[in-house]
């Protein structure tokens, strides 16, 4: 994405003598555009844990950046391989829902199981972070030339009026490396030249639509209309949306799939007005394990202070505001699961497939 001019990706790396990793820091936005650098493990650790970044696939693209910084920490130690799976443990419990993280740590571990020197060991886990990083920007990518079928479609049967695309939370650039999942069929049809405008969910408590999908269509130059969370579900009574896309954290092989809390809301909503429901997500994305995802994906619960407070901009300084009685008890589910029943389908790299074991299994024959 271009910003001020500049390309950026959300994580790179800049080797050295003492490799750093940057990332995007998304807790100054929209207000302030600030790149983080990390040069340790520790460090992005607390990046990803404490929502530096967020998003299933920057999660997943940082996690193996973040191994090979143990990797490159741990080249002068005797115990390299107990040591490097202790610290991928510890990296794995930082964010239990997006199933890219455990995803990306597993495939570095395999990576340099496969080499035998401790200097090839770092080496394999630099190669291997680049690649889960270059590969995650061009799945996007695909999944992009995929979605905008559905657009054009619907823009083709509205004889070339605006589709009214709704999404929820940020699946984004921001949430990847680049193009986003749910963003990515948006801003392809833009590009096109089809006439569209996105509803735009705050997604409360971290208002993660608000500060960062909001800017991020702004600054495509996609029209787009921020709303309140309780907003959609009258905007579809209305006729006022042709098409919801949403992100997935995970997806099980039955195509049950956990996003950002409230996703199964709207995906209720959208059923009941006959509105296409799709999930646009990578193949990383999937548990091939799992069958139930109500029952079997585990649901991070956050601080509560992020639902006592909210945090904006006031006379140029980012400030945090208390919203409700400090001694209220607060639980903070951070996503919930969509069942397939709900979704019309899902856009991966490779295709769209229906929300079903079978179609699923015959898009990926090769994950089974």
């Amino acid at each position: 994405m271009i910003v001020n001019g500049t390309h950026y990706r959300t994580v790179w790396l800049e080797d050295g003598s003492s490799p750093c990793v940057k990332i995007i820091d998304q807790r100054f936005l929209p207000h302030r555009f600030v790149v983080e650098e990390l040069f340790s493990f520790n460090q992005m650790v607390e990046a990803v844990k404490e929502m530096h970044l967020r998003g299933a696939g920057l999660i997943g693209a940082a996690a193996a950046f973040g191994m090979y910084l143990a990797a490159h920490e741990l080249r002068l130690s005797s115990n390299f391989d107990s040591q490097l799976h202790a610290m991928a443990e510890r990296l794995m419990q930082t964010r239990p829902t997006a199933v890219n993280l455990a995803w990306a740590v597993n495939r570095q571990l395999s990576a340099i199981r496969e080499v035998h020197s401790i200097d090839q060991k770092v080496e394999a886990a630099r190669e291997t972070a680049l690649q889960i990083a270059d590969e995650d920007a061009q799945n996007c990518r695909s999944i992009g030339l995929h979605g905008v079928d559905i657009i054009e479609r619907i823009s083709k049967a509205k004889r070339g009026e605006v589709v009214n695309v709704l999404t929820h939370c940020n699946a984004g650039w921001l949430a990847f490396v680049d193009y986003g999942t749910a963003t990515a069929p948006i801003y392809e049809a833009h590009h096109r030249g089809v006439k569209i405008h996105v509803w735009v969910d705050e997604t409360r408590p971290r208002n993660q639509g608000a500060s960062l999908t909001a800017w991020e269509l702004l600054a495509e130059g996609v029209p787009h209309t921020l709303i309140p969370d309780n907003a959609g579900g009258h905007l579809m009574q209305h006729g006022m949306v042709d098409l919801v896309i949403t992100g997935a954290d995970r997806i099980t092989s039955n195509g049950d799939a956990a996003n950002k809390i409230g996703t199964y809301l709207k995906a209720l909503a959208a059923a009941d007005n006959g509105i296409p429901f799709y999930i646009a997500a990578p193949s990383s994305s999937f548990d091939w394990s799992l069958t139930d995802g109500v029952g079997q994906i585990p649901i991070e619960q956050r601080h509560p202070d992020e639902v006592r407070y909210v945090s904006g901009l006031a006379n140029g300084r980012v400030e945090s505001v208390l919203i409700c009685p400090s001694a209220t008890p607060v639980a903070n589910y951070g996503f919930d699961v969509t069942p397939a029943r709900l979704i019309a389908g899902i856009i991966t790299e490779r295709g769209v497939c229906t929300a079903s074991n079978e179609s699923i299994q015959f898009i990926f024959p090769d994950k089974f």
